[in-house]
C-alpha cells in the first residue's frame, strides 16, 4: 500500500494539471493558434532553461557508480534501437514514427523517477539518481533531436547536413552546452541563479496545462493502435528489458533504483512540445504522454513492488 501511494502522490498533480488545462479550453474556447504559441513559449525558452539549469546544478563530484552509468546509457541505447526499427516496421508514415520512438525510449525521469528513489531511500540518496539524469537527459534530447528531424514532416530519404544542423540549432541542445559551459566559469550571481531556477520550474506545469488544452479525445481513439504501442513499449518492455539486464549483472540497491527511475516512468512532458514544434504528430505525441501518464500510476507501483519482493531494491 505504501508503494502505490509513492507512484500515486507522484502522479496526481501530472493529471491534475493536464485536467485543469483540459477544463480551461472547454470553457474558454481557445483555438489551435494560441496552443501553438504556448508551446512556442516552451519549446523555445522553458525547456531550453529548464536543461541549463539541470546541468548547471548537478554535482557531478557526487560518487557515481561507473558500472551503473554505462550499463544505463547502454540501455538506453539499446532500447532506443529497438523501438527505432520496431516502429519504423509498425507505421509507415514518417510524422507518426518520430513522435512514436520518442515515445518509446524518453521517460520522465526528474519529475517522476526522482522522487520516487527519495520517498524508498529518503533525501539523503538522490544524488545518484539526479547525478545519472545529468548525463541521460542530453542523451534524451540528442536523440529526441535526430529523431524528429529524421522523421520530419514527411520527408523521405536521410538527409544528414539538414539533420546536423537542426540537432545543432536545437533550443534544448543549446541549453545543455550552455549548461556545461557554465560549469566551468565562476558560479552565477544568486539573484541569476534563484530567477533561472523559477523559470525552469514553470516548466512541467505549463506544459502539461497546454498538453490537457490540446488532447482531443477523438484523435486518441483514432490512433488507438499506435497509442498502446507506446504504452505497452514505454511502461512495461523497456523497463522489462533494462531492469532485467541489470539485475542479471548483479546491480542492486540505490543504483538499481536509479536505473528503475530512468526506465519506469511515463513519457517525458517535453516530448510533447518537441513533436509539436518540429513537424512531427504532436497530437499523437500528446495521447502517447497523456495516457502513459495515466496507466504509470499502476504500472510503476508493480515494477517497485516486484522489485522489492524480490529483494533487489
Amino acid at each position: 500500500m505504501e508503494n502505490l501511494i509513492v507512484a500515486f502522490s507522484a502522479v496526481a498533480p501530472l493529471i491534475f494539471f493536464m485536467l485543469v488545462g483540459y477544463g480551461f479550453r472547454k470553457k474558454e474556447k481557445f483555438d489551435d493558434s494560441v496552443i501553438s504559441n504556448f508551446n512556442k513559449l516552451i519549446f523555445q525558452i522553458l525547456l531550453p532553461v529548464n536543461m541549463l539549469m539541470s546541468v548547471y546544478r548537478s554535482d557531478i563530484k557526487n560518487t557515481l557508480d561507473p558500472r551503473m552509468l554505462f550499463y544505463a546509457i547502454g540501455a538506453l541505447l539499446t532500447v532506443y534501437v529497438i523501438g527505432f526499427v520496431s516502429t519504423c516496421a509498425f507505421v509507415k508514415e514518417n510524422r507518426k514514427r518520430g513522435a512514436m520512438i520518442q515515445a518509446l525510449y524518453r521517460s520522465n525521469f526528474l519529475l517522476l523517477g526522482v522522487p520516487i528513489v527519495e520517498n524508498i531511500y529518503g533525501t539523503d540518496h538522490i544524488g545518484m539518481p539526479l547525478l545519472l539524469s545529468a548525463f541521460i537527459i542530453p542523451i534524451y534530447n540528442v536523440l529526441a533531436v535526430f529523431t524528429l528531424e529524421t522523421f520530419r514532416g514527411n520527408r523521405h530519404g536521410f538527409h544528414p547536413g539538414t539533420i546536423l544542423m537542426g540537432i545543432i540549432k536545437n533550443p534544448m541542445i543549446i541549453g545543455a552546452i550552455l549548461g556545461f559551459a557554465l560549469k566551468l566559469l565562476p558560479p552565477l550571481p544568486p539573484l541569476a541563479v534563484k530567477t533561472l531556477r523559477q523559470l525552469a520550474a514553470c516548466t512541467t506545469p505549463v506544459a502539461l496545462v497546454v498538453l490537457g488544452a490540446s488532447f482531443n479525445f477523438s484523435g486518441a481513439v483514432k490512433e488507438i493502435k499506435e497509442v498502446a504501442f507506446c504504452v505497452v513499449g514505454r511502461l512495461l518492455i523497456a523497463p522489462f528489458l533494462t531492469l532485467g539486464g541489470a539485475i542479471l549483472i548483479g546491480i542492486r540497491g540505490i543504483p538499481l533504483a536509479s536505473i528503475m527511475a530512468m526506465t519506469i516512468t511515463p513519457c517525458a512532458v517535453a516530448s510533447f512540445a518537441m513533436a509539436q514544434q518540429m513537424d512531427s504528430d504532436g497530437e499523437l505525441a500528446g495521447n502517447a504522454l497523456v495516457f502513459t501518464t495515466i496507466f504509470s500510476a499502476l504500472t510503476m507501483f508493480l515494477w517497485v513492488y516486484v522489485l522489492k519482493e524480490i529483494g533487489v531494491l
